[in-house]
């Protein structure tokens, strides 16, 4: 399996994906809203695009699907419950659903609410698993609930299924927001020193060549799956007293959502 990760450059900061059968020279476009950039590096590749999956519904990540299809045919993969808000959908997905790329690649698809309702993730069943989070999971950080989507869910998604996936799942977020979630992390953890020597190594990184975490440096550096660091919850007891000496995580994770939509 073949990645390829296309930065786009906008104020989003948005990232695009081929995922490409290196047999067949096939490829899947992941949320390609720069369509145009996703196409020169397909043609220049000599790969041919032929499936578009949005990881869900919001324009920053179906804003490139008509151009693309105009040019391509490309079918559109999207959450099952999406086709109302996703233009010309051709097939829709729940958890567990395969999508085949060429003869070689099969990506698990993932039902993950939180950011929004209708979101989905996909994930390689590979010898390094990759995971396409959309705007579920990001580097150091996760997805803000403000358009269509419910806290309570996004910790579900992350209890319930990231939390279960292997240390060596590389991830592959939606956009990049790597600097500014590892000053949260150590807004919220000052003493966690892997996340402040990554901050230093990677502040001033090329997002055309940009860090593709693992799980587990995930599970070092984001606050969001560090709900029992001691730290974690002192800070969090003095702006939240009524938590008490030994919050549950929902709690945790939902005051750090909270905190981190004003931060």
């Amino acid at each position: 399996m073949i990645i390829e990760q296309v930065w786009t450059g906008n104020a989003y900061r948005n990232f695009n994906y081929l995922v490409v059968c290196p047999e067949s020279g096939d490829a899947l476009a992941i949320d390609p809203l720069d369509y145009p950039k996703c196409l020169a590096v397909a043609n220049e590749r000599g790969w041919s695009i032929s499936q578009i999956l949005n990881t869900h519904e919001h324009g920053d990540h179906i804003g490139g699907n008509t151009g693309m299809v105009k040019a391509t045919g490309a079918k559109i993969i999207a959450h099952k419950n999406a086709g109302r808000r996703i233009a010309n959908m051709d097939r829709g997905v729940g958890a567990g659903d395969i999508v085949t790329v060429g003869k070689t690649v099969e990506l698990e698809c993932l039902d993950t609410p939180g950011h929004t309702m209708s979101h989905v993730c996909v994930l390689s069943h590979t010898d390094h698993p990759a995971l396409f989070s959309g705007d579920t999971l990001f580097n150091a950080g996760a997805g803000n609930c403000h358009n269509g989507g419910h806290p309570d869910e996004l910790y579900e998604t992350f209890h319930k299924q990231l939390e279960r996936l292997p240390d060596g799942t590389r991830i592959y977020p939606g956009h990049d927001y790597l600097i500014n979630n590892l000053r949260f992390t150590l807004d919220r953890e000052p003493d966690n020193e892997v996340a402040q020597r990554m901050l230093e190594d990677y502040a001033d990184q090329d997002p055309d060549d940009a860090l593709v975490t693992t799980l587990a440096q995930e599970r070092e550096i984001n606050t969001f799956f560090r709900l029992d660091s001691p730290t974690v919850i002192a800070r969090l007891r003095e702006q939240f007293p009524d938590i008490g000496d030994s919050p549950a995580p929902r709690t945790v994770f939902l005051k750090l959502r909270e905190l981190r939509n004003s931060w």
